[in-house]
């Protein structure tokens, strides 16, 4: 790369610079002093990199541990998601759509810290949204010890970060970034560069004093977390709460943790006194279908993160009325549908090219897991067959696109899900090494398994063709 250089004048007389030559120095007052010169900005940046001190070097060997504290809400489902409860000097982000409840689960996380924790003493909530009487109704309606929160209601990111090392809270909420501007920046709040420079402020000051900080993020029309990218990389934990569409379970979902596993999911349901954890969220979303049985309707087993649910798929086939055959899947991947619908017209010599089809995951669940290939598939042969596949059958297994089973991730732990629900048949990809065919059927001998190795032989054990 060529060297950056510019032309300046010096005055030979003071040693003033200027970028443009005139015939008296401005600093001095000589007349006829000013002498062109070339500025090698390289070669001064080299000489600043040589004369500055360097910088301490740590040995991580010889470092000491840092024994950061985690604190335990006493809601499994909140502590599972944060990597086992919220650590220390760490910064979180916790983003959904207006009115999901993001302030409500944030108070009553507070509220719990604090009475599971006695060295938790305090909580500071910020507000550039909400007024002291706003925020008062919701702890009141929460049920939360009021006695132990304190409000600002400020925007101004220097104000809170001054008052926050006074009153040095034991956690600080802030609702919501976008709101909170620094004067330093020249430009409005929820601009790019406000957030980002908000955002290290914040980052700074929990690290500092160890200060665990909630930011409360807007998100986008296409559900993503408003600002730049930049505010996601910053922070160390990124939750999504999501909710089902029909108000009535939520799913908090981690996907950015540098204290535990990501993509972990917590199943929480809202009720008046605000969010409960969900204890067993397979039944919560099956919604009692488990007694069900008809044409269309399959089970399977999905994991989010660590952690198996069982799931019904329903699929409805049904002659196109107006020329071109629809494909419309709810909590499931359009495309993967459109492409497993054509690996069954072309593989079995189903003709779905003049049907419509209908997928949806029963209880508003969302998923991307490829192990629910074979379910769908069989799911909307059943239905296009007009034959039922079974209420204790589950299906298990990823489907290529030559129509070939292939093994799932975690399959112990689906099984578990799977044998504590109380299905007695489980149809799953072929496995070829027989010691490991032999641990999975005595590991789970309540169960009876169909081991197949293509989409044909699937549908010849189920349907008899």
């Amino acid at each position: 790369m060529a060297e950056k250089l510019k032309t300046i004048y010096e005055c030979q007389n003071c040693g003033a610079q200027f970028p443009k030559w005139s015939g008296r120095c401005l600093e001095c007052g000589q007349w006829g002093t000013l002498v062109e010169d070339i500025k090698d900005n390289k070669k001064m940046a080299d000489n600043i990199i040589t004369k500055m001190a360097i910088s301490e070097v740590i040995d991580l060997s010889q470092a000491k541990d840092v024994q950061a504290i985690r604190w335990k809400s006493g809601i499994s489902e909140i502590d599972r998601v944060l990597g086992g409860g919220l650590i220390s000097g760490s910064i979180i982000l916790l983003s959904g759509e207006p009115g999901v409840g993001k302030s409500t689960i944030l108070a009553q996380l507070s509220d719990f810290l604090i009475k599971k924790n006695k060295e938790f003493a305090d909580v500071l909530y910020i507000s550039g949204e909400e007024s002291a009487g706003q925020v008062k109704l919701r702890l009141e309606r929460l049920k939360c010890d009021l006695a132990k929160f304190k409000f600002i209601g400020e925007t101004n990111l220097e104000k809170i970060i001054s008052s926050a090392i006074k009153l040095k809270p034991a956690m600080l909420i802030v609702d919501s970034i976008q709101t909170i501007y620094s004067a330093s920046i020249l430009s409005e709040a929820g601009g790019i560069s406000q957030i980002r420079a908000v955002a290290i402020k914040f980052m700074e000051l929990a690290k500092k004093y160890n200060i665990p900080v909630f930011l409360i993020g807007h998100i986008t029309k296409d559900g993503q977390v408003a600002g730049p990218k930049s505010l996601e990389h910053i922070v160390d934990v990124v939750l999504y709460l999501e909710n089902d569409g029909r108000g009535g379970h939520s799913v908090l979902r981690s996907v950015k943790n540098r204290f535990g596993s990501v993509n972990e999911i917590g199943v929480l349901e809202m009720t008046g006194d605000g969010f409960e954890e969900v204890k067993n969220p397979s039944i919560s979303f099956l919604e009692g279908d488990l007694s069900l049985s008809f044409p269309g309707s399959v089970f399977s087993c999905v994991m989010e993160g660590n952690r198996p649910f069982l799931i019904n798929i329903q699929a409805l086939v049904s002659r196109t009325v107006f020329g071109y055959p629809q494909r419309k899947a709810s909590g499931f991947d359009l495309n993967r549908l459109q492409v497993l619908s054509a690996v069954i017209s072309k593989k079995q010599k189903l003709d779905l090219t003049n049907q419509d089809i209908i997928l949806n995951i029963v209880g508003g669940f969302k998923t991307s897991d490829p192990a629910l290939d074979l379910a769908v598939s069989m799911s909307i042969i059943s239905s296009f067959l007009n034959k039922e596949i079974g209420k204790e059958k589950a299906v298990l297994g990823e489907l290529g696109l030559s129509g070939e089973i292939r093994a799932v991730a975690y399959l112990d732990m689906r099984l578990r899900e799977i044998e504590k629900m109380g299905f007695k048949e489980v149809i799953l990809a072929d496995i070829a090494n027989n010691k490991d065919r032999a641990k999975v059927i005595n590991n789970f001998k309540k169960i009876n398994f169909i081991f197949v190795k293509n989409l044909s032989e699937v549908i010849k054990e189920v349907f008899g063709k």
